[in-house]
């Protein structure tokens, strides 16, 4: 009951993300009166499912990088405030970003618990934020020449245009809900993942469903419960208040959104062009708002701007400004309150020692003595006061100094009997893979970097320096990324006394 009750946060999330954000899969179509709000409904709630299920691991694993919430109250407390940030934007009818909104909260979840916010990650974040609208926009804009080629050229009768462009709806549509299932689910349980409180389930032996995948099925069927509870009125925004769109102008939006959350979701796309040498988006969670926005923005713009409604896309854009501060500050109020009116845990009691193990190992990954010799062995209480340390007496660089960091956190790894038999029945690792781990049974370690070269170590299946093709080594990294899920243990290990001075 203590688990359903910290998922709840999360669950009023996806709710919310499916009362307005899912709700714009269908929204151009639905305000265009081409397909009525019960079906559209029904197709997007089944779809972004399954591409909840399916496809959202590689989202979660980017927004994972932003701020690792290390606890179920952390967990609970970030996903409420995004929660609450968009319940407040949705009354208002403004169709704001969740995307955003679990940033905010993420972001409020650093500054409260002295974590660092990797710069890098959160730049690749924001930079989708502009990048998505315009990508948009740029695909409507094309998605509409060729279909007005194409229309023409068939010369088609007005009844088998219309009947065409109704099924095309429910095609698109459906695939804009998968899309947007695997996008943005990350937004709803992606600050779960790292305290994923369900164990693996074998069905009949023939599948296995993950914990992060029952996670991401709660989390679907929560966005379900909101397309079809409170998505009437958003959906009558995005498709009637920006600019009134035709039939064929709503199709164009529905693909056009389609196809840029689908470039932000895919790992198996990625693969397939880093494979081939090409450039791939970053797999991040980005906002089915603004890409219906920037998509009706950009058809409206191939109009020479007449019938676009500036004074409601201020509204809008004011509304993505304000979501992820509102966010970050409901989340460090909520999370205040967890702990010291309540008790509740809200992150990890976590310490980070430098000492001669971790600086060979980063000596190991590039990092020489010198640059580490401005600062002499210890422990400090946050990822933040060993940062400060290192800005003020070493010449390191942020990410250098974030290298660091990583490095020196002190947890608890055990490949205990339980944790071992539930990963190797759980078909994810290859036979090499699964016999290093079982030669570590029983072992402890202190840093996930201990646990990830004791396997390399074991196996080269496990070594990423071994040359692999690009789609070999995304799966590699996924596994690596389970390993020290799995096996992290539920009591962090007692902290190292800290020198005098130490943060």
């Amino acid at each position: 009951m203590l688990i359903l009750f910290f998922l709840s946060s999360g669950l009023f999330l996806g709710w919310s993300l499916g009362a307005n954000d899912a709700a714009n899969v269908f929204g151009s179509a639905v305000g265009s009166r081409m397909i009525r709000f019960g079906r559209a409904a029904l197709i997007c709630s089944v779809f972004a499912v399954l591409g909840a299920v399916v496809g959202g691991a590689g989202t979660t694993h980017t927004l994972g990088k932003l701020g690792a919430v290390d606890a179920l109250g952390g967990s609970f407390a970030a996903a409420l405030a995004a929660a609450l940030t968009v319940t407040v934007m949705t009354r208002l009818s403004l169709p704001v970003s969740t995307s955003q909104a679990i940033v905010g909260a993420i972001l409020g979840w650093n500054l409260f618990t002295g974590s660092l916010t990797d710069t890098h990650a959160l730049t690749r974040i924001v930079g989708t934020w502009l990048l998505c609208p315009l990508l948009a926009a740029v695909t409507a804009v094309i998605c509409e020449r060729v279909f007005r080629f194409t229309f023409r050229r068939l010369k088609l009768h007005l009844l088998w245009e219309d009947m065409i462009t109704r099924a095309a709806l429910v095609v698109v549509g459906a695939f804009g809900a998968y899309s947007l299932g695997a996008n943005n689910i990350a937004n709803v349980m992606g600050v779960f993942v790292p305290v994923a409180p369900f164990d693996s389930l074998n069905v009949a032996g023939l599948v296995t469903i993950s914990g992060t995948q029952q996670l991401f099925l709660l989390g679907g069927l929560a966005i379900a419960l909101g397309v079809f509870t409170y998505s009437r009125k958003v959906m009558a925004t995005v498709g009637t208040s920006l600019l009134r769109l035709t039939p064929q102008m709503a199709l164009v939006v529905v693909l056009a959104q389609s196809l840029v959350l689908f470039m932000f979701s895919s790992q198996s796309l990625e693969a397939w062009l880093k494979g081939h040498g090409l450039p791939a988006l970053p797999l991040v969670p980005v906002s089915s708002s603004q890409a219906v926005i920037g998509a009706v923005l950009g058809l409206g713009l191939l109009r020479g701007g007449r019938g676009i409604r500036f004074r409601v896309l201020g509204e809008i854009a004011l509304g993505w400004v304000t979501t992820p501060v509102l966010a970050a500050g409901v989340a460090f109020v909520t999370l205040f309150f967890l702990q010291n009116t309540f008790g509740v845990t809200v992150a990890r009691d976590l310490s980070y020692v430098l000492d001669a193990p971790v600086r060979s190992h980063l000596v190991a990954q590039g990092l020489t003595d010198e640059e580490l010799s401005g600062l002499s062995d210890g422990s400090w209480s946050t990822e933040r006061a060993l940062n400060a340390a290192l800005r003020d007496r070493t010449d390191l660089d942020a990410a250098a100094r974030r290298r660091v960091v990583a490095a020196a956190a002190r947890d608890r790894w055990v490949l205990a009997p339980r944790e071992l038999a539930r990963e190797l029945g759980s078909g994810l690792y290859g036979p090499e893979q699964a016999e290093a781990l079982r030669s570590l049974a029983g072992r402890e370690y202190r840093h996930d970097w201990e646990l990830l070269e004791a396997l390399a170590a074991a196996a080269p299946a496990w070594d990423p320096h071994v040359e692999r093709d690009a789609g070999e080594r995304l799966a590699l990294e996924r596994r690596r990324r389970a390993a020290v899920h799995a096996f992290r243990s539920a009591e962090p290990p007692a902290r190292t006394p800290r020198r005098p001075g130490g943060a």
